[in-house]
């Protein structure tokens, strides 16, 4: 079976999807003329906007949902397989994605709020939403829900459990069957007390794990100071095929790189979108450069430090697909959380381990709540056609038993199934987000006219031509003469 699904994941992660990525963040750079680069200074401020309401969150708790989903195990054992497999050279392209990534995470997140309205006295939105009523193709737009809502509900959440498992083993020697019937007693906590509940959790914890996270890698990288240039360096030549003993897999190298800074970050593959069309802002635009910026957040700085600590204490192999190992530092030790944990322990010899544990839980649990969040918002839209209420308690149980097997199940076959369900998403949202681009860039175009005249953009999709966002409309009529 594990063989079958892995088959199933070097179709669906071939160089096809892999360059699409690539392209797509390219394409959308250039369409908005750099916004990820252009509005850097104000994606900050908009963080710190205090608008709120009883239908929608503020943009920051959007934006640590949001950073909940990307921040997870792809940043620890994601970049650590990126490197065993690619190279150093790896760090240098899943870099490159995340910058490039941060224009297709502005399209995607500014499309989820022109679209987004209210369903129980809540906002919601996503990517099933604005390709029904952007592209109005209901039957596209039920299959993006439905995969959505199966990999979100069902494929990915393993990878997350078993990663917190693991790390947890490794670190106190916990048995992952006790380890995940702790995680499912917590999350069952979080969940049930709804999308408020899961908001707040997200607001409260995500600032704390990130900047704990890279200040840990700053001391990590003070004690290995003087090993930085040359890092920096490998990393550069290895990512260009200058490097004696990496220079044969640069195509390897661009490929892994790619490929685990859209798993992290999952820029274009329609994550982000649920928690933005919850965020109460004037302007879509608005909460398209937050989640631009969290691109930053997660590929830029957490696993640029995650690779910066591995790559600098040498606490790596690099093993590309041939089966011949080209740096073996670290025999017999798989690639993923184990690379992490060592690397801190060289500094932190005796609590290293178990920091790292500590982290993994906090990033993975947080990302935990981030999918079950997106599975319900699609079903919620599902059921809106369907018309049963009942699917959403079925859902809470699969998940927590999903959580729960995953903890003790391998973690080869979690990562296979974890890939099946992004990958898939990836192929169907970046679809979506090219063929209805040229909304998005109609509303950029608005919000950069506004700003310009020195204004607080305010949105009236009927001035720039929008059909379809009644929200839009109610809310420009209210607000316009404020």
């Amino acid at each position: 079976m594990e063989a079958f699904i892995n088959s199933i994941v070097g179709y669906i992660w071939s160089d096809v999807l892999v360059y699409l990525a690539l392209g797509v963040g390219i394409y959308f750079t250039v369409m908005t003329r750099g916004v990820q680069f252009r509005y850097l200074k104000q994606m900050v401020a908009l963080l710190f906007d205090k608008q709120t309401s009883t239908q929608g969150i503020s943009s920051f708790q959007a934006f640590s949902m949001a950073l909940s989903g990307r921040i997870g195990v792809g940043n620890i054992a994601g970049v650590a397989t990126a490197i065993a497999a690619g190279g150093p050279g790896a760090v240098f392209w899943m870099v490159v994605m995340g910058l490039l990534g941060g224009a297709s995470a502005f399209i995607e997140s500014t499309l989820a709020q022109v679209y987004k309205h209210t369903v129980e006295g809540q906002y919601r939105g996503g990517s099933p939403f604005y390709i029904e009523r952007g592209l109005k193709m209901k039957p596209f737009a039920i299959l993006v829900a439905t995969v959505t809502c199966l990999s979100y509900g069902v494929l990915v959440p393993g990878v997350q459990a078993n990663t917190i498992a693991d790390s947890f083993n490794t670190a106190f020697g916990l048995s992952p069957l006790i380890t995940g019937v702790t995680i499912v007693a917590l999350l069952a906590f979080i969940i049930f007390g709804g999308i408020k509940r899961i908001a707040s959790f997200a607001g409260l914890v995500v600032p704390f794990m990130a900047v704990g996270y890279i200040a840990l890698m700053v001391i990590v990288l003070i004690i290995n100071a003087s090993s930085i240039p040359a890092m920096f360096a490998l990393i550069f030549k290895s990512a260009f095929g200058m490097d004696a003993v990496f220079g044969g897999i640069v195509g390897t190298a661009i490929a892994w790189g790619i490929r685990r800074a859209v798993f992290s970050n999952v820029a274009g593959a329609g994550e982000a979108t649920f928690s933005s069309a919850a965020a109460e802002v004037s302007h879509p635009a608005k909460q398209g450069l937050v989640q631009s910026f969290s691109i930053y957040i997660d590929t830029v700085f957490v696993c640029t430090a995650t690779a910066l600590m591995i790559l600098s204490t040498g606490m790596y192999n690099v093993i590309p697909e041939t089966g011949t190992a080209l740096v073996e530092n670290m025999p017999g030790v798989e690639a993923g959380t184990a690379f992490t944990q060592a690397a801190v322990s060289t500094v932190f010899s005796q609590y290293g381990s178990g920091f790292v544990a500590i982290a993994i839980f906090l990033f993975a649990f947080t990302c935990l709540i981030a999918y079950y969040y997106i599975a319900e918002t699609t079903l919620v839209y599902l059921d809106s056609k369907l018309r049963y209420p009942v699917l959403k308690p079925i859902l809470k149980v699969i998940f927590l038993i999903i959580c729960l097997m995953g903890s003790i199940q391998s973690a080869g076959m979690m990562w296979a199934l974890g890939d099946i369900g992004f990958g898939s998403m990836c192929y169907l949202n970046f679809i979506a987000i090219i063929l209805l681009s040229k909304i998005a860039l109609k509303v950029l175009k608005d919000y950069d006219e506004q700003m310009k005249a020195g204004l607080n953009p305010i949105f009236d999709p009927r001035k720039v031509g929008i059909e379809n966002a009644d929200f839009w409309i109610a809310y420009s009529d209210e607000h316009s003469d404020k």
